[in-house]
């Protein structure tokens, strides 16, 4: 799959203005499987969402920020690409993601703990959690500097258990401190 290619096709409909998808996501684009049904968490500006569109695949965005929801909506449109946003709080008491409805899940510079039950469950027996966030070490750096939006050293495999783990990194990435981590929801 050609996630970086999907990502110039975007970038050239909507400008250089569009901000860059995470290498992390790139990077993990064998892991992932050939089309099907994808969720962007806290997608933000939706730079994720526009290139698995662009990918093939069935994308839902979800942020609470009505606002940026509509915006991502218009750049799909100029884009010639068809997606799903949805408006929901992720952090207002337990978000219901779906039951195994997503062959791919991804999550980029966002940390709600509580919220990795919904993750996990969302995805189809053999889908893919694409997640990287910040670690500790940021704060030293900037933003953010909340413990509550920082990992551990260690602490996003154990998060995601019980998943299988197919690709994890701590450390420096594209100027911040993070972790990444692909892993996949056994059959069964």
């Amino acid at each position: 799959m050609d996630l970086g290619g999907a990502a110039a096709r975007v970038r050239g409909s909507l400008g250089a203005g569009m901000e860059a998808p995470s290498a992390w996501l790139l990077e993990s684009a064998p892991f992932l499987p050939e089309g099907g049904r994808a969720l962007d968490v806290a997608c933000g500006g939706g730079r994720h969402s526009l290139v698995l569109a662009a990918s093939g695949y069935e994308v839902t965005a979800v942020d609470r920020d009505a606002g940026t929801l509509s915006r991502l909506a218009d750049g799909a449109l100029r884009c010639g690409l068809s997606l799903r946003t949805r408006g929901l709080d992720l952090e207002a008491g337990t978000p219901d993601l779906g039951s195994a409805g997503y062959d791919v899940v991804v999550v980029f510079r966002y940390l709600h703990r509580p919220l990795f039950p919904a993750l996990r469950e969302a995805l189809r027996p053999g889908g893919v959690l694409v997640y990287e966030t910040f670690t500790r070490g940021q704060a030293a750096r900037g933003h953010p500097r909340n413990p509550a939006f920082l990992l551990e050293e260690g602490e996003l495999p154990r998060l995601v258990a019980p998943l299988e783990i197919l690709r994890y990194e701590e450390g420096e990435r594209e100027g911040a401190l993070v972790a990444g981590v692909v892993a996949r929801r056994l059959p069964g």
